[in-house]
């Protein structure tokens, strides 16, 4: 036979035992259950130990959160001030990659942009001088650090 964990009767002692302000771990040990069963069972019923039913509104309001860029985004505004948002900019805008090379040759102070489809025997990375303090040349830079699109409602 199996009798059923949360009768009525604990369930009026876990009331009371929640208004009187005992832990969970209390109040477990007082009726008989685990722990986790105290906090599922109050959880369900929607009772908050220690809390009163309805937490008061919050006296002031939520701060706005403006949007975090990263230093190399920051580092690429400076140097590009007129540069055109996320929305702005086509991939279609041709970077010349005139000194294509391997991975393995591939070397510090080198754009690592990939070009081409990395499953073909042609794959190559950019090769033209980075940026000092980035991993790509200008043109790419401005593809990889983008500023943001306007938010979509």
């Amino acid at each position: 036979m199996i009798t059923a964990t949360w009768t009525a009767e604990r369930i009026e002692q876990l009331r009371n035992y929640v208004v009187s302000g005992l832990t969970c771990s209390q109040i477990a040990a007082e009726i008989g259950v685990t722990r986790n069963a105290v906090i599922g069972k109050i959880h369900r019923l929607g009772l908050a130990p220690g809390r009163p039913a309805a937490a008061p509104a919050r006296s002031c309001p939520p701060r706005v959160r403006r949007p975090r860029f990263s230093s190399q985004r920051q580092a690429l505004r400076l140097m590009y001030p007129g540069a055109p948002c996320a929305a702005e900019v086509d991939a279609a805008i041709p970077i010349d990659s005139s000194h294509r090379c391997s991975l393995i040759e591939l070397a510090q102070g080198k754009c690592r942009w990939p070009v081409g489809d990395p499953d073909t025997a042609d794959f190559t990375f950019c090769g033209n001088e980075a940026i000092t303090g980035f991993s790509y040349c200008a043109g790419h830079a401005r593809m990889a650090y983008r500023y943001p699109a306007k938010r979509r409602a």
